[in-house]
């Protein structure tokens, strides 16, 4: 009984911390302000871009970011590649002075994305003269597969970011590339297509509703989070994170979240941009999913390390401190909901089970109010992001089908079942290393699809 009470105590208390939490990111969501666009002609944008073994998608990369970005610098980190990344990088860098190959070496390849920025940040640093004004210029990390919306730049040249000199970086809003792709899965079936369909659009509410719902709550708590793409950093920012960690990149598997803390504990601020956008591959299969989760709840969990020094930094707001403490223990708070959740269900069943028959039906009938609620709280926070994404996202879309992807993020988000108690387990095992999680245009039957080690 003790264990009951113990249990159903911690429960209450987990679902209070949510709903509070819930209620928070939701009216930030709505009541975001606008960003207004700024000159581009103030800053040096520089992009990095980490490629491994990214033939199937560089070549475009590189091509539609220099015609929409025709003033900044791309910097491309093959990373020890297996396939022809280098080769086709180094071909459009012998026609294109603004095209720049940074070619990584085993045994110091492959040790991270990290590592692989680190390398980028290096060469440019030799690159620049030495008169240039590090303030004005601006490093932005986007993924191979990354597509950049054509007005971003003037959005980050904003008054209210990079115009601002105590804004030290900045993060645009993601959503999926391919969220309306018929068959994802080309030559499969109707049901690995419709599955994979369903993957890809689930993954596209979860960015632009709760997560960007997240970084609405971080923006009025000063502690927005950085992503792995579409991001912007001040070089003098990166410059001094270096100056006082080593390197300004480290060694988490959530080595952008890791590097937001760092220009917040340097004094500077990040802001979170909704008005324009980074658009990505959404994963098509439920196993490479599985292990980027993995793998970002792994992240949070090595940058635990972090707290006492957010805590004890005047940088960081009391709310920010509430924000940051909450995302970075989410993986434990979750593992604990996993284990007290169904103790307080079993009590509850096998004690209405002991009443016999009669009891059940008493029971039953005396306590649907609270059988209610807790269908209610169990679905609707989850499900209220499908109508959410039909309004603020895909107005055209039937509310029948809102209702559908509400449904649908609910069954979704059941993943955290099997990759939260996998980066924990992980953790304890001291496994760190990962392999690349392939895109889409590859093979996915040659080879390894982010293989953990």
């Amino acid at each position: 009984m003790q264990l009951f009470r113990s249990a159903e105590a911690t429960s209450l208390l987990l679902v209070v911390i949510f709903l509070t939490y819930l209620t928070s990111i939701v009216v930030s969501y709505f009541r975001q302000g606008r960003n207004l666009p700024g000159n581009v002609e103030d800053f040096d944008f520089h992009m990095f871009v980490p490629a491994r073994d990214e033939e199937a998608v560089i070549g475009q990369t590189i091509d539609r970011l220099r015609e929409d970005f025709e003033t900044a610098h791309v910097w491309i980190v093959d990373d020890a590649s297996d396939d022809r990344t280098g080769d086709i990088v180094r071909g459009r860098a012998a026609h294109d002075p603004q095209v720049h190959l940074v070619s990584r070496v085993r045994p110091d390849a492959r040790t991270g994305k990290g590592d692989a920025l680190n390398a980028a940040y290096a060469r440019l640093d030799e690159f620049l003269p030495a008169d240039t004004d590090r303030t004005a210029l601006v490093v932005c990390v986007v993924d191979a597969d990354g597509h950049l919306a054509p007005d971003i730049l003037h959005h980050v040249a904003s008054d209210a970011v990079m115009g601002d000199p105590s804004v030290g970086a900045a993060q645009v809003s993601v959503r999926m590339r391919n969220r309306d792709d018929r068959t994802p899965l080309p030559g499969r079936g109707r049901v690995a297509n419709f599955l994979s369909r369903y993957l890809v659009r689930m993954q596209d509410v979860e960015f632009r509703t709760a997560i960007a719902a997240m970084q609405a709550l971080r923006a009025r708590t000063r502690s927005v989070g950085l992503g792995g793409n579409g991001q912007f950093t001040r070089l003098s920012v990166l410059d001094e994170i270096k100056q006082h960690y080593g390197e300004p990149w480290h060694g988490s598997l959530l080595e952008d979240y890791e590097l937001g803390v760092h220009v917040m504990l340097a004094g500077y601020e990040n802001k979170y941009i909704n008005d324009t956008y980074v658009s990505q591959e959404g994963l098509t299969d439920f196993r490479r999913l599985v292990t980027q989760r993995t793998r970002w709840s792994q992240g949070n969990i090595q940058c635990i390390k972090y707290l006492p020094e957010i805590v004890r930094s005047r940088h960081f707001t009391s709310a920010a401190v509430l924000e940051a403490g909450y995302y970075l223990l989410l993986p434990l708070i979750q593992l604990l909901g996993m284990v007290v959740w169904p103790i307080v269900a079993w009590f509850l069943v096998q004690g209405t089970l002991d009443q016999g028959s009669t009891g059940i039906v008493e029971w039953g009938r005396d306590s649907w109010p609270l059988i209610l609620l807790m269908v209610v709280l169990g679905v609707l926070p989850f499900a209220m992001w499908g109508p959410v994404y039909k309004v603020r996202c895909e107005p055209d879309a039937s509310w029948l089908k809102a209702c559908a992807w509400g449904i649908g993020m609910f069954v979704y988000i059941y993943y955290l079942y099997l990759t939260v108690p996998r980066a924990m387990y992980r953790v304890m095992r001291g496994r760190s290393g990962w392999a690349k999680t392939r895109r889409n245009a590859e093979d996915l039957t040659v080879g390894v699809t982010a293989l953990e080690a």
